[in-house]
């Protein structure tokens, strides 16, 4: 058995993937849904310039 610390077992799911689930759930039943959940963008990035 895998023993966590009380502080990793008090993190909450990322609002993101939480969303992502629902909306690949709704999929699978076969619900017609416009995706704006996790994703990439349409278009070309911007170049890192290496500065922060």
């Amino acid at each position: 058995m895998i023993l966590l610390s009380q502080r990793s077992q008090n993190v909450t799911p990322s609002s993101t993937l939480t969303i992502t689930a629902k909306i690949n759930a709704l999929i699978a039943d076969g619900v017609d849904v416009v995706k704006f959940g996790a994703g990439e963008p349409d278009f070309d990035t911007i170049e890192n310039q290496g500065v922060y």
